[in-house]
Parts: C-alpha cells; sequence; structure tokens
C-alpha cells in the first residue's frame, strides 16, 4: 500500500468565502500533530496539498478557524474526526496483487516449509492494508498453496490508519474492472459475482483475515508478536532514514524465528538487524529471521 498526498487539490466546498493560509508556525504544529497522532510525516513541499485536504474537511464541518479544528482535534474524543481527516488527507493507492515479485518470493521462499508440514499454521501481518485489497491478495496465495484439510492453515491481521478504508476492506466489495489483477484460477475460487459492476471476496476467505485500525505511531502498543511474514509495502514513505530503522528494528521483532519481513525496493537503505538475514530475491526486498536458537530472544 502506498500513502500519498491528493494529486491535485481537492475543491473547496460550502457558502463562505476562502479560508487564509498557514504560517510556517501554524504548519509547524499542524505536522506534530499529525505525526503524534497519526504517525504522518509531511515535508514542507506537501504544504500546499496538505491545506487543501484540511480547507475542504473544514468546509464540510463548518469551521472556519484553523486554531479551533487544531484544538478540536487535539482533544481525547477526537477519534472519530481523526479517521475522516486522514481519509481526507489521503490516496490509498493500491489493487489485487500489485507486487508479484513480493509473493512469488513468499511463494517460493517461505511458503514450502508450511506445505511440507501440515501441522504448522502460518500467522501473517499487512500493514497499510487500505482496502484491503494487498491482505485478500495475501489470502488468495496462503489459501491455495495450504489446503486446510482439518484445520484452518493460515490466519492474516490486516491494520491501517484509515477506519473508512478498513470497513470497505471488512465488506470485501470491489468494483468489477478490479478483477483484471486477480489470476483467473484466484478468480474462479474466490470471487463471487454481486451485479454487473460489483464482485466480493468469498466468506471463506474473508474469515481468514482481522482487519483492525493501527498506525505506524502506535506499533509499541501493538499487542500480537510471532508472526511468520510481515508485509510492510510504501508505508514508510513519510518518515526519516532514522525513523524508518526504528520502525523496522520493531517489525523485526515481531517476527517468529524463520519469520520473513518484505518490504518494497525503496522503503530503506543501509538497515540491518543482528536477528535477520537480508533475503536476496530481484525486485525485492525482504528480510528473514534466523532460526539458530543462539540469536533467539
Amino acid at each position: 500500500m502506498t500513502v500519498q498526498m491528493p494529486s491535485q487539490k481537492l475543491p473547496l466546498q460550502g457558502r463562505r468565502g476562502r479560508l487564509p493560509d498557514l504560517s510556517d508556525a501554524e504548519f509547524g504544529r499542524w505536522r506534530e500533530l499529525l505525526e503524534a497522532r497519526a504517525g504522518i510525516r509531511l515535508s514542507p513541499q506537501r504544504k500546499p496539498l496538505f491545506l487543501s485536504g484540511l480547507r475542504a474537511r473544514m468546509r464540510e464541518v463548518g469551521c472556519e478557524d484553523y486554531q479551533t479544528y487544531y484544538e478540536q482535534l487535539s482533544q481525547r474524543d477526537s477519534v472519530p474526526e481523526w479517521a475522516i481527516l486522514i481519509d481526507r488527507l489521503t490516496v490509498h493507492e493500491t489493487r489485487f496483487f500489485r507486487d508479484p515479485d513480493a509473493l512469488r518470493l513468499i511463494e517460493t521462499r517461505l511458503l514450502p516449509g508450511f506445505v511440507a508440514d501440515s501441522r504448522r499454521s502460518l500467522q501473517a501481518w499487512s500493514l497499510g492494508c487500505a482496502s484491503g485489497e494487498e491482505a485478500y491478495s495475501l489470502a488468495m496465495l496462503l489459501d491455495h498453496a495450504l489446503p486446510a484439510g482439518s484445520a484452518p492453515r493460515f490466519g492474516i491481521t490486516a491494520t491501517d490508519i484509515s477506519r473508512p478504508a478498513l470497513a470497505a476492506a471488512r465488506q470485501g466489495e470491489y468494483a468489477r474492472r478490479r478483477l483484471d489483477g486477480i489470476p483467473e484460477t484466484y478468480r474462479r475460487h474466490y470471487c463471487e459475482t454481486v451485479s454487473e459492476q460489483r464482485f466480493r471476496i468469498a466468506p471463506r476467505l474473508r474469515r481468514r483475515i482481522c482487519f483492525s485500525p493501527l498506525g505506524i505511531a502506535d506499533l509499541e502498543r501493538f499487542p500480537l508478536d510471532g508472526f511468520d511474514l510481515v508485509y510492510c509495502q510504501n508505508v514508510l514513505i513519510y518518515f526519516d532514514r532514522s525513523e524508518r530503522h526504528g520502525i523496522l528494528d520493531r517489525l523485526a521483532d515481531r517476527l517468529a524465528p524463520g519469520g520473513m519481513l518484505v518490504l518494497a525496493p525503496g522503503d530503506v537503505l543501509h538497515w540491518s538487524h543482528p536477528q535477520l538475514e537480508r533475503v536476496r530475491c530481484e525486485g525485492t526486498l525482504a528480510y528473514q529471521r534466523r532460526v539458530d536458537p543462539e540469536v533467539r530472544d
């Protein structure tokens, strides 16, 4: 999943005049609040696009003063409004089977051990799952490779900061044109026709995924660990190098021995972890946690 500021300014709505510009100092306060509450880091170059999205949401709620809206968002009970604002400020660029190289790596380097041992179940975590296409792509791959038999063989935890996106993901219903990204074999097994324009993911596959709200800033409070797969692509774009390294250190700690961390090729440079080894695979950036008991926690 890639989180981007909208490429075009959002239209202002409402009957009143245009809101004024933000001073650099005011923008700095908004940047700090956005990073602290949502884990999103804005560069100064993104100010015009941020301001456009902010103004649009303020018009929708009938607020004409930046300070008033800032104070509202600073309150403890502002979670619902935060969810809507974040959804206005970000565009969730995603599609089914978006990164075939990464999925091929998982299929050829991670799954064989689970296929060979029917007693093992695989637990995966998809970060920045947006409206669910990435998580469902993983689910199709895993379900196809790991026949359930008498017991489920895998589960997926999928997290994102946008609650509206998560609501769409849980529903699992998409425009029919999205089928173009899904291999034919998977379409037949996991996609159901709703209408001429819509399809949905089969319920038995939806049940394998737990969608939950979580921002990068809240990783330390995330209660789960021991994942065999952590899939985190294009989620780190708002963070500088040292922050990315810290985030990846925390993700590495959530891996089970032998577990794999899959990133996008441009997500990070010059990062290493004492318990992880780089997985050499063209077109994909991935690491695998050592199984040697001498380096386990």
